[in-house]
């Protein structure tokens, strides 16, 4: 007769089972740290000086003493944030470039490629051998594309139009960089909704864009506001075609950062700090949108 020592076998399976969390949430530790040590080195060396700068220095308050070296050359520091400082208007021309261009370029793509995504989710289409499968394919693909094989024709065409450094230019160049994958993540987010409800809809008395607009973008809207945040971050860090198509009056704040370099080498601690105050935004306006984001999906849920 066979015996099984069920007491050895439990705390073998225990072992396993410890063993297999501690390796699943060590590399998750791993990983997070290689994600956030980025952010970690662009906030630090914002407040170190150049002597920390260059021995790489890393724990406030043991490897380095804190400084505003950085912020204080913006203008941005505490004893200089109530002086005139002609950096610091710079620094927010700069920064209200890019929320003009970004916000604008982003919500134009959200409002395009919903649109186009509902057509291909709904419709059939056929232009010669193409079919719905390959125009969502062909979408994707412009993704593939360098930015820099466009360079020569952007260059000429905007001379041309008159839109070198201009705000309409840069909406529209960033509006075709995004458009793509908002019509990708929209097509699958229109994909999930049951026809039946629009045919509903229309049984009530609805048009089919009272049927869009009242059924369909209701229950969307958390997918929409992931695409804008997407399209968000891809627009606001964005720095090929900043730099190539502007010059004075529509410069973003990653043509700022990138330009920090001088006779003696790069200002560190000031890329630092305008990098920092470039990602605070991303930030604040990620944390907010989440919270959308999750209150939609968890009112769908319920629904």
């Amino acid at each position: 007769m066979v015996r099984i020592d069920f007491e050895k076998y439990g705390r073998s399976q225990r072992i396993r089972w410890w063993a297999m969390r501690l390796s699943v949430y060590g590399l998750l530790v791993i990983w997070a740290w290689v994600c956030i040590f980025p952010l970690f080195w662009t906030v630090s060396t914002s407040f170190k000086t150049a002597a920390d700068v260059m021995r790489g220095n890393l724990i406030p308050w043991f490897n380095f003493a804190p400084s505003w070296l950085g912020w204080r050359s913006l203008g941005l520091s505490p004893d200089r944030i109530l002086e005139i400082s002609t950096v610091r208007d710079e620094f927010m021309r700069r920064l209200w470039n890019s929320v003009i261009i970004s916000v604008t370029a982003s919500a134009l793509a959200v409002v395009l490629g919903s649109l186009a995504a509902y057509g291909l989710s709904r419709f059939s289409y056929k232009f010669g051998h193409m079919r719905n499968s390959d125009i969502s394919f062909f979408f994707l693909s412009q993704l593939i594309m360098p930015p820099v094989v466009l360079a020569l024709p952007f260059l000429v065409l905007y001379k041309e139009l008159a839109l070198l450094d201009t705000y309409a230019g840069m909406i529209a160049v960033y509006t075709l960089m995004v458009l793509p994958i908002v019509v990708w993540i929209m097509r699958d987010q229109f994909a999930t909704i049951p026809v039946e409800l629009e045919e509903a809809a229309l049984v009530d008395g609805l048009s089919i864009w009272g049927a869009f607009a009242r059924i369909v973008v209701p229950l969307v809207l958390p997918g929409m506001v992931a695409a804008f945040l997407l399209a968000l971050i891809l627009c606001w860090n964005e720095y090929f075609f900043a730099a190539l198509l502007t010059s004075t009056n529509t410069n973003t704040l990653p043509v700022m950062i990138a330009s920090q370099t001088g006779s003696q080498g790069i200002n560190w601690w000031s890329m630092a700090a305008l990098s920092t105050a470039g990602i605070l935004p991303l930030v604040i306006v990620g944390v907010v949108l989440e919270k959308h984001i999750i209150a939609g999906m968890t009112a769908g849920a319920v629904k």
